[in-house]
């Protein structure tokens, strides 16, 4: 017979609850699920990087409304429970009463709020939901907001970096000693700290908040010590509490959280509950690995199968673009425990070990975490580490004293070790998917969820899918360009050049399209290769081009355009300050920004006053700043032996020549340089696409840098004794990027494929090579070096610019 089963809380710890539910015991229940927010279940561990704009929101959902309606779920979203009638055995919404026969609570939490003065403040808020998230989205959209985040934990940080990645100036206030005290020892937190400070998050510890402040809404935080941080936002990352009132107000047993039984039985056998919202033996909950678990005991107990929840040891990992870390276990001092620790300065490693009668008890890793995994087993297990003791920092792959083969240190984990820590995947789970047919990455994603949040896990899932399969296994393929053609970019750029491919239909024809002319996905990418490789001979096609390009401006969010005169090198004049005034005056202008790269930003202008402004500014003598392209935005520079007393070489000058040989050029992504005039590197020239550093003897070249959702620091390509030679290397390895990238690959991606050693060949190594690569540049700028603001003079361009794209929407893909 089938039963009335009623959820509540959509969250992930009910839905996975659900889904063993569904494979135990296909029909048995006919469920209804009310929620809260408005939606279903969704991946929360992924907030992060919807924050930071790395993904969206549509990306990290778990269960679809095709999915509910699969599975027969009644969805009642957006329908908070008020109460539950235990007699009755009814839950109580606004909209009237539903019956069950079991009940399962799944309430999660609440986040705290310090009830601090001026906390009520619109401005402030939390930090667990998505509507949170896209709060602070809005936030982080407006022109020079600032934000204080209060809570260095791991929800504190990520919040942190999402809102800089999305333009903010962010500080974080803790009130531990160093950062994330619960997971890490003071060593990492000390390097997680300068890794968060160098990307641009002011950081203050042993800091207690006082007030927040501001007239009608937030306007700052005050601190004890009398400290003032100006903020449009502050956002409390400072602890949950279990979501108990549904429990306590129908007369559960509540602690701080609903008491369950080890089968997730509350004191009434017929009200199941799971997650952040209840206690067990005294614990309560906030990592998804020991909830996952309890959702397979609950399903098993609804199902009529004997299970029991026995809380299991967690690992913590950050998810923060580029700060690997990993903790787990016990790391605090203690009587009888020795510490092993391993320290690289040069690469930002640290990891330390705590051992504990011959057994690991604690793990804290930061800047190398992939053998997070095989120590966490270790711990888990309480394995006698004896015999390994003198190689056990050094990971599996060195144990017996030498290097092993890395997928030996794989085949020796167990099948209990956890692989993908975001979704509580172990190695016998991935190894049985396997067996039933996944035998790629995208089908483990699809079907036991390894490697499906984060990705961090991916490198290892792959190696166990290797080492499974054996001479099945098939390494990762290229992907397709889209779903017009098989081929991979790759594949697309060698057939270019080799049969000499010099149109686009050419492409679309001997290439094999499935498409008469191509996508929104493949156009950008198949004009850009067909222009960097033919330049004499193909014609830019406008139509393939993403719609800032087509309008020579930054589209906003309210449908209005940002416009950005070029500055060379940063350098301006009293006429050129004054046209922008005017300009700003002149066509309303509502927000005029000084940029990271040194120049002027005027947000805000119609599209109907766009070629209007140009005019206005080309007869100024100022050309388009290209802030919108796939190209070179902007040569940063410091002022050098013009006025620095630190000054080595002409900074200035070299940046604006570099920058007016570069203006214009197409690129497979956008393009950043910097020149600094001395090693104490003001322009932060070391953390671009090529930056130079002035020495005493002349100039170090470095390239592929990065500093936005990745962070990178230049290689150093070549050292050149003069200005041209700095100047001759830095157009080659442009133009070698040009004809060899991927499309979208910014430099530091392209030079990670092809390696460093092969580009300083090219470049530097083959000196033939290096002029014949400058001399196709110099080629291609003869064609493509031309100012669109100028261009777009006569009526009959004004008029295809303002034409809408009819066969293909390349707005969508912007």
């Amino acid at each position: 017979m089938t039963q009335k089963l009623v959820v509540i809380g959509a969250g992930m710890a009910s839905g996975r609850a659900l889904e063993e539910l569904f494979a135990l015991a296909p029909g048995a229940f006919d469920v209804t699920l009310f929620n809260a927010e408005p939606r279903g279940n969704y991946n929360r561990i992924m907030l992060s990087p919807v924050l930071s704009g790395e993904k969206t929101y549509e990306e990290i959902v778990t269960h679809d409304a095709a999915w509910y309606e699969a599975q027969g779920v009644k969805t009642r979203f957006g329908e908070p429970v008020t109460g539950i009638d235990r007699a009755r055995k009814v839950v109580i919404t606004g909209k009237g009463e539903t019956p069950y026969d079991k009940l399962v609570i799944a309430t999660g939490s609440t986040p705290f709020i310090i009830p601090m003065p001026g906390h009520d403040l619109p401005g402030v808020i939390a930090y667990r939901d998505l509507d949170d998230t896209n709060r602070m989205i809005q936030a982080a959209n407006t022109p020079g907001a600032r934000a204080v985040v209060i809570g260095g934990g791991l929800l504190g940080l990520e919040a942190a970096a999402g809102l800089r990645l999305r333009g903010m100036e962010v500080t974080v206030v803790h009130l531990a000693g160093h950062l994330m005290e619960r997971q890490l020892d003071e060593a990492a937190g000390y390097l997680l700290r300068k890794a968060l400070s160098e990307r641009g998050i002011a950081i203050h510890c042993s800091a207690s908040s006082r007030e927040i402040y501001g007239q009608g809404k937030v306007e700052g935080l005050r601190l004890e010590d009398g400290t003032e941080i100006p903020a449009d936002l502050i956002v409390m990352a400072v602890g949950i509490r279990p979501g108990t009132a549904l429990g306590k107000a129908a007369g559960l047993a509540v602690g701080r959280g609903i008491h369950i039984d080890d089968q997730c039985i509350t004191s009434d056998p017929d009200i199941l509950a799971l997650g952040e919202c209840v206690e067990h033996d005294g614990a309560v909950f906030g990592l998804v690995a020991p909830i996952f678990d309890m959702a397979k005991v609950l399903a098993r107990t609804l199902a009529g199968q004997s299970a029991a929840y026995v809380p299991i040891e967690v690992a913590t990992k950050l998810k923060v673009t580029g700060c690997d870390l990993f903790s787990a276990g016990d790391f605090a001092e203690g009587e009888g425990r020795e510490d092993i620790v391993f320290r690289d300065p040069a690469r930002g490693v640290y990891k330390r070990l705590v051992l504990k009668d011959d057994r690991l008890i604690g793990a804290v890793m930061y800047g190398d975490t992939a053998d997070g995994s095989w120590f966490f087993g270790l711990i888990k297990d309480g394995t006698d580490i004896s015999e390994m003791r003198e190689t056990l920092i050094f990971g599996p792959a060195y144990q017996g004293g030498t290097a092993l083969d890395p997928m030996a240190a794989v085949a020796a984990l167990p099948d209990d070790a956890e692989i993908c820590g975001c979704n509580g995947v172990s190695k016998g789970q991935i190894i049985a998917a396997i067996h039933d047919g996944a035998h790629d990455i995208g089908a483990l994603r699809g079907t036991c969820k390894a490697s499906a949040s984060c990705g961090t896990c991916t490198g290892l899932v792959e190696q166990v899918l290797a080492l499974t399969l054996g001479d099945d296994f098939v390494l990762p393929q290229a992907q397709p360009v889209c779903g017009c053609t098989d081929l991979s970019h790759e594949d697309v750029r060698r057939l270019i050049k080799t049969q000499e491919l010099k149109s686009q239909q050419a492409v679309w024809q001997e290439l094999g399209w499935k498409t008469k002319d191509g996508c929104h996905v493949c156009r950008p990418a198949i004009n850009f290769y067909l222009l960097a490789d033919w330049p004499l001979e193909y014609k830019d096609d406008p139509q393939s081009r993403f719609v800032n390009e087509r309008n020579h401006a930054n589209i906003q969010k309210d449908g209005t355009y940002s416009v950005m005169p070029r500055m060379w090198g940063g350098i301006t004049t009293p006429s050129e300050l004054r046209a922008i005034a005017d300009a700003a005056e002149r066509y309303k202008v509502p927000t005029v920004k000084v940029t990271g790269g040194q120049r002027i930003d005027l947000l805000g202008v119609k599209k109907e006053d766009l070629p209007k402004i140009w005019a206005d500014l080309n007869d100024a003598g100022m050309v388009s700043g290209h802030a919108y392209s796939k190209g070179l935005r902007t040569v940063k520079t410091c002022v050098g032996t013009d006025h620095c007393r630190f000054g080595t070489q002409d900074s200035t000058g070299l940046g604006i020549k570099l920058e007016k040989a570069l203006w214009g050029s197409w690129t497979p992504h956008k393009v950043k340089l910097a020149v600094s005039g001395c090693p104490r590197n003001c322009a932060e020239a070391t953390c671009k696409d090529v930056g130079v550093i002035c020495v005493d003897s002349g100039y170090q070249v470095g390239v592929a840098g990065a500093a936005g959702m990745d962070l990178k620091e230049t290689e150093r390509l070549a050292d050149a004794p003069t200005e041209e030679e700095a100047i001759e290397l830095t157009i080659a390895f442009i133009q070698l990027y040009r004809e060899n990238a991927k499309y979208l690959d910014r430099p530091y991606k392209w030079v990670a494929k092809v390696g460093l050693d092969w580009v300083k060949q090219q470049v530097v190594a083959d000196a033939d090579n290096r002029r014949a690569l400058v001399e196709r540049f110099r080629i291609s700028q003869s064609i493509y070096q031309k100012d669109p603001w100028g261009e777009l003079v006569s009526q009959e361009e004004r008029k295809a610019w303002s034409t809408p794209l009819a066969t293909v929407n390349l707005e969508a893909a912007e």
